[in-house]
This record gives C-alpha cells, sequence and structure tokens, in this order.
C-alpha cells in the first residue's frame, strides 16, 4: 500500500490555475514540472523554462508535454498560438515582466485564458515599504525573485481583462483569471 499525499495549499492553487486549459497550453516557467502532474488529458502542453538544470529535473511526462528552454521575453512561437497561458510563481523573477507579458498576449489566441498565482507586493503602505526594503536581499537569497512586483497592475497594462481574482495569506498570493 502506498503513503498518500497530504494536500497542501499549493495543490489547491496548482488544480486551480490549471483547470480550465485546454487545447494548446503554454506554461511559463515550468521550473521541475510541479504543475504538470494537474493538466488535464486534453492539455497539450508546451512547458517552458530559461534554466537548463530546472529542465533537466523534468523527467518523463505524459505525451501531451514538451519541454522547452526559452526566457519568457522572447517566446519563439508564432502570434495567436494558444489557447491558454499558465504560470504559478513566475513573474517575480522574469526580468522583464512586462515585455514577458506582451509575448504572452501576442501568442495567446483571441480570447486566450492567462491564468498566473503570484506573490505580490503588500496594499498598505507599511507592508509595501518593508516590502522595497527587504526586496535587494531577498532577490539575492533568492535567485532572483522579487517580492515587491505589482503583478496585477502589470497584467491589466499588457491589456488583459481581469475576469477574476483570488486572494489568500492577507492578499500576498493572488490567483489572476485573465483573458486576452
Amino acid at each position: 500500500m502506498g503513503r498518500e499525499k497530504t494536500r497542501t495549499w499549493d495543490d489547491d492553487w496548482r488544480e486551480w490555475v490549471t483547470d480550465k486549459a485546454r487545447g494548446l497550453v503554454l506554461e511559463i516557467g515550468a521550473g521541475d514540472g510541479v504543475n504538470l502532474e494537474y493538466y488535464h488529458a486534453e492539455a497539450r502542453v508546451i512547458a517552458t523554462e530559461p534554466d537548463a538544470e530546472s529542465i533537466e529535473l523534468i523527467t518523463e511526462y505524459a505525451d501531451n508535454v514538451t519541454l522547452a528552454q526559452v526566457d519568457a521575453e522572447d517566446l519563439p512561437f508564432p502570434d495567436a498560438t494558444f489557447d491558454a497561458v499558465v504560470g504559478t510563481l513566475v513573474f517575480c523573477t522574469i526580468p522583464d515582466a512586462p515585455r514577458a507579458l506582451n509575448e504572452v498576449r501576442r501568442v495567446l489566441k483571441p480570447n486566450g485564458s492567462l491564468r498566473l498565482v503570484e506573490h505580490v507586493r503588500a496594499k498598505n503602505p507599511f507592508g509595501r515599504a518593508f516590502m522595497q526594503l527587504a526586496n535587494p536581499a531577498w532577490h539575492f537569497v533568492t535567485g532572483g525573485c522579487n517580492i515587491n512586483r505589482d503583478t496585477l497592475s502589470a497584467v491589466r497594462a499588457a491589456g488583459f481583462d481581469v475576469i477574476g481574482l483570488h486572494k489568500q495569506m492577507m492578499g500576498l498570493i493572488i490567483g489572476i483569471d485573465a483573458r486576452k
């Protein structure tokens, strides 16, 4: 008898972020591939990751997953290719997140879906000030994560229509459901 997996908060988020992803799906920043087990069988996933070492960590997945070592700021796909784009805790590390969001918008089909789970900067002035002061050290320790980004505003500025928000941890973790 196998060990039963204990559900964690990120299991629910991973199910939410992949739930509506059907057809041809682009995952930005697949990391070690933890999201890949959550996709529906109908999804054909191209999982991107700029880091070669992370790509090597992603071993065997279903036939519906293709790996691509690419940067989100320069996606090598034609315009209007994907039905959906998914990202989990990734836009905090992309060096030029606005450029990456414009690329995501470019490769999405009309009315294509964008679902992200991201940590975002605090709304209250004290929290924002703390995050701003802590960000250089946090960025160094975590290998590039920025805790002070306003990803929701960046998604809107890239021209996406935000149709739903899901918040956790006092709004520091949000799920963004958007359409092109």
